[in-house]
């Protein structure tokens, strides 16, 4: 079994990390992770075969003896040490990003702002876990002037084990709402697991952003003499009325910035990257530009044109904060005939039906004009949405559509958890 420091150097001389055989590339170094319906250590000798440098494996019967095969006791915590290991020979600034709604969002902002300035390195894609986050420093090399490391979480303690793993000296927490309420157990957990970021940074004299919208991170300020806040007066404020009726727009006392995200929510978003881009003296014009020009994708407040309609395709996951701040965006920012088509949101526990509830009687006191709603858990908003639709599953819906169309010159919005894939409906309105 090697130490870390010798995994460390044939590390450096691999072309980086592989967990999937299906992704390997020539020279990589192979970790054989396992889950419930997998075994990485199966296909150890299939990663030798087509080009891998070394693999990482933790089951003795899988060592076909030889330099190639590197057996450990747990190929997931050596992923993670190595990580570790990694991280301390980083001279970088490294910001841990958290929280329960913009998360992805935010740090796309973020990293666009920053490379006005700084070559910056950003979690690919969803990789907040705790195989993500590890995999995410690793892929950091010396080339790289800034890293964000973005952290999800379902439960306490999860922060805490990736800020041993990135070991950030920055943080931002977007916001502390009800995102996976179920799976921590209630609020006041989600409160201790968000705010294990600002914890380690207490105690390493690391630096926070702070938004001071947000009375629950306003409160945790107050232990900081160091922190950075936003929004502030004299920076940014929400435009209004709205680009176009969708776009969201900021101002500066002697500037307009228009951005490509839709809802007036993802305010806050743009204003922490423009408060980190400010805090690492990139030029605000060039910071501004950047964020103007950021494109969202992933189907995170993405704006869709069809023939017949606009779509905003927020369908990548829903809470209760996130579902109720899209409905809004979607009745303040348009003036056509508005659409929701909402699916269940998973992870809340025993207020699952409650927050059901609230779906509906959010959507009808707002005056949407039609109201699709998909799944068994979302039935719970027929008690509050009385001439609301209500279908089983995705199937119902398109057989419903076919018969009853949507009319034309709608804006319609997808919004529902991830388990939903609501992005299924988008080629039903591109006809």
């Amino acid at each position: 079994m090697p130490n870390i420091d010798q995994l460390h150097q044939l590390f450096l001389k691999s072309t980086g990390i592989c967990t999937d055989t299906r992704k390997l590339k020539q020279g990589n170094l192979f970790f054989a992770l396992k889950g419930p319906n997998f075994n990485g250590n199966l296909f150890a000798e299939k990663a030798l075969n087509e080009g891998a440098i070394a693999v990482v494996i933790d089951e003795p019967e899988y060592d076909k003896g030889g330099e190639s095969f590197i057996l450990v006791e747990n190929a997931l915590k050596y992923l993670q040490n190595l990580a570790s290991y990694h991280r301390d020979q980083l001279r970088i600034p490294v910001i841990g990003i958290t929280g329960s709604n913009g998360k992805t969002t935010t740090k796309e902002l973020m990293q666009t702002a920053l490379s006005a300035k700084f070559k910056t390195f950003a979690t690919r894609g969803n990789l907040n876990n705790h195989i993500g986050v590890p995999l995410s420093i690793l892929a950091i090399d010396d080339t790289f002037e800034m890293a964000i490391i973005e952290m999800g979480a379902n439960h306490v303690g999860e922060i805490a084990s990736y800020c041993k793993i990135a070991k950030p000296t920055h943080g931002l927490i977007t916001n502390i709402g009800k995102a996976h309420i179920g799976e921590f157990g209630g609020f006041e957990n989600i409160v201790l697991g968000k705010s294990e970021l600002f914890d380690y940074l207490k105690k390493n004299n690391g630096i926070p952003f702070v938004n001071t919208n947000d009375a629950v991170l306003k409160n945790m300020q107050k232990r900081f003499e160091n922190a950075v806040t936003y929004p502030n007066e004299h920076d940014y404020y929400p435009a209004n009325p709205l680009t176009g009726g969708v776009f969201l727009e900021l101002e500066t006392a002697t500037n307009v910035v228009s951005t490509h995200l839709v809802g007036q929510y993802n305010f806050m978003n743009v204003a922490a990257a423009l408060c980190v881009a400010k805090f690492f003296e990139v030029p605000e014009e060039a910071a501004e530009e950047a964020v103007a020009t950021y494109q969202p994708k992933d189907m995170r407040s993405q704006l869709i044109k069809t023939k017949h309609y606009n779509i905003i395709s927020d369908a990548y996951n829903a809470n209760p904060d996130s579902m109720e701040v899209a409905i809004k965006g979607l009745v303040s920012a348009e003036n056509s005939e508005s659409v929701v088509i909402l699916g269940d949101m998973m992870e809340l526990g025993e207020l699952s039906e409650l927050e059901h509830e609230k779906v509906g009687e959010i959507a009808v006191d707002l005056g949407v004009s039609k109201r699709f709603y998909i799944g068994k858990l979302i039935k719970a908003a027929k008690k509050t949405d009385k001439f609301g639709k209500f279908f089983e599953n995705k199937d119902e819906f398109i057989a419903y559509l076919k018969e009853h169309p949507i009319k034309h010159g709608s804006t319609i919005l997808l919004k529902g958890s991830r388990k939903n894939a609501l992005e299924d409906l988008l080629p039903y309105f591109e006809e």
